[in-house]
């Protein structure tokens, strides 16, 4: 379809390339290059994962695999701890720059930074808080332009007991600062037990005595109207993150990229790829339509492999990123498609028919990924940071299957980390608008704005992936079990992600689309019920003056969404 084609030769074709195909032989053959004199095998198996869409593999590997530009393979990237002072700060900052040049997005947690009003004990001078820095952030941010039509993406994080929480969470009513920036608040279990008694709060940083005490459900009203009235900041639950963390014994988390699927420690990476659920649905629309789970566990051990070849023939911005990478070989293998898969199987997407096939799928990826992953650390060695015993005794490895424990157990583990569910907006468009990552269908018919080179924005309207086949199979209208965003109750979007939030042991980026009339006792249910389900965060998204719209209905009335933009697609 045009948009798809428009999304490829803006964002992902390299010189020379007259089509796709073109630029799946290229990536093919430049991620089996780790595969030394064995490549020729690879390159051909890579590719056929890669044809027809069945994978989609993170932007900036798509973009620069092959290439020979100087850009990372990378999505994203956590940044390391910024020291409490202003040679650290600047430091940091330079580091954030050149990450942004070489196409990687970059998360940061201010918590480090004394709040404002505080006197430096080297200096005498008096702080001005961790917003302030983030503003220098923004304006470095906006100079620095990746390949393509892709512009530099963060994520800044900040302590809920932070004295500057609040300057924090009310920094993004103004629409016209910090607009390269996602905002996320490190929700703790403390806090929530705090609002749940109605209890004070203090507000503390490390060294010093507690700045002032607040009620923990004043606080926590302010995060949730800011959501409401602006869509930030979203909610990382970071005890939940750090307790399933199957590396948990030898790192702390309190950071994430900035779609918040991958958190990671300092200098982390994201390896993001995503496979396509349409791609598997066999007889379509009809009687007999199945999702074919022997070709996702097939795929997704192929996936495996080449996502773990990317770390080994990716360029990184900075060493400790490299040494980061190759010391964990993180991957972030995803679905996309979720929505169209459901649709082209007659499944409502709020009915627990779906919520029963989508976790059957994410099971068999969870169990495909970690066998292909044990296989791997027999042929090429585990990650150099693996310990067994401490491995194995990880709250998300006691839930994986007796075998894989005893394969761990035996030969190693590859990977210390291997799922991960992206937005995957851009690529998911790029595969003929397929519905992105396990967002419902936005809209049958939609208005996408499009970021080109050049700055500006184009408008197309664009027809769902599912409602393409269907009309192409001659079908009238909309497909029957086509539930559009707009149709569904909050709760199935939450009851989704709880689903599959189980087999993901990195997390999952999730938007939950309201309506601008949903009351806002409703909207802030919604943040408790996503803890008291162990999600590892919640973003909402309420239609507000401040953010504007990249997809839209066709229709009259239009409802914003969060746009692509703010992936690191």
């Amino acid at each position: 379809m045009e948009i798809s084609r428009h999304v490829w030769e803006t964002r992902y074709r390299a010189a020379g390339e007259a089509g796709i195909r073109d630029s799946w032989q290229r990536v093919a053959q430049a991620i089996a290059q780790a595969e030394g004199d064995a490549r020729a095998p690879w390159v051909e198996r890579f590719y056929a994962l890669l044809d027809g869409f069945r994978f989609l593999p993170g932007g900036r590997i798509l973009a620069g695999a092959g290439t020979g530009h100087r850009v990372t393979l990378f999505n994203c990237f956590v940044m390391g701890a910024i020291e409490d002072e202003l040679e650290s700060i600047f430091e940091a900052l330079k580091e954030g720059a050149l990450t942004l040049q070489q196409g990687g997005g970059v998360g940061y947690d201010f918590s480090t930074l004394r709040p404002a009003g505080t006197q430096a004990q080297a200096t005498g001078s008096i702080a001005s808080g961790p917003v302030s820095f983030m503003h220098i952030w923004d304006a470095m941010c906006a100079t620095m332009l990746s390949t393509g039509a892709r512009r530099g993406a963060m994520m800044a994080t900040l302590r809920c007991d932070h004295p500057d929480i609040e300057t924090f969470v009310d920094a993004k009513r103004n629409p016209a600062v910090l607009r390269h920036f996602n905002l996320s608040v490190l929700v703790s279990d403390a806090l929530m037990a705090a609002v749940a008694h109605d209890a004070d709060w203090p507000l503390v940083f490390p060294g010093q005595r507690v700045t002032r005490t607040v009620r923990a459900r004043a606080l926590w009203q302010r995060i949730l109207r800011a959501a409401y009235d602006t869509a930030e900041p979203g909610v990382l639950f970071v005890d939940t993150i750090n307790r399933d963390n199957p590396l948990a014994a030898i790192e702390t988390l309190s950071a994430t990229n900035p779609c918040g699927e991958i958190p990671l420690p300092p200098y982390g990476a994201c390896d993001l790829g995503s496979l396509n659920l349409t791609a598997c649905v066999v007889a379509p629309f009809t009687a007999d339509a199945r999702l074919d789970l022997d070709a996702l566990a097939a795929s997704a051990g192929t996936a495996v492999r080449f996502l773990d070849d990317v770390i080994d023939v990716s360029r990184y911005p900075l060493p400790a990123q490299a040494e980061q990478a190759r010391r964990k070989r993180r991957l972030g293998l995803g679905i996309t498609g979720l929505a169209d898969a459901l649709v082209m199987l007659g499944l409502a997407y709020d009915s627990a028919a779906a919520r029963e096939l989508a976790s059957r799928a994410m099971q068999t990826l969870r169990d495909a990924a970690y066998r292909a992953s044990i296989d791997l650390a027999r042929a090429k060695g585990s990650f150099p940071a693996f310990e067994r015993d401490a491995w194995l005794a990880s709250r998300y490895a006691r839930r994986l299957p007796p075998d894989i424990r005893a394969g761990i157990a035996a030969h190693g583990l590859r990977n210390s980390h291997l799922l991960a569910i992206a937005p995957a907006g851009t690529i998911s468009l790029l595969a003929n608008n397929c519905s992105s990552g396990i967002e419902p269908v936005f809209a049958a018919v939609a208005d996408r704005r499009v970021l080109q080179a050049d700055g500006r924005y184009r408008s197309h309207s664009v027809l769902d992936f599912a409602c393409q086949r269907w009309q192409q199979g001659g079908g009238e209208g909309m497909p029957p079990a086509l539930v559009e965003a707009r149709q569904l109750d909050p709760l199935a979007h939450l009851s989704m992600q709880a689903a599959l939030q189980p087999y993901v042991d990195n997390a999952i980026s999730k938007t939950i689309n309201v309506a601008a009339e949903l009351p806002f006792e409703r909207f802030a249910d919604l943040y408790r019920q996503a803890h008291a389900l162990g999600l590892k965060g919640c973003t909402v998204f309420r239609p507000n003056p401040v953010t504007g719209a990249i997809l839209s209905e066709s229709a009259a009335d239009r409802v914003p969404c969060c746009g692509i933009e703010r992936e690191a697609d």
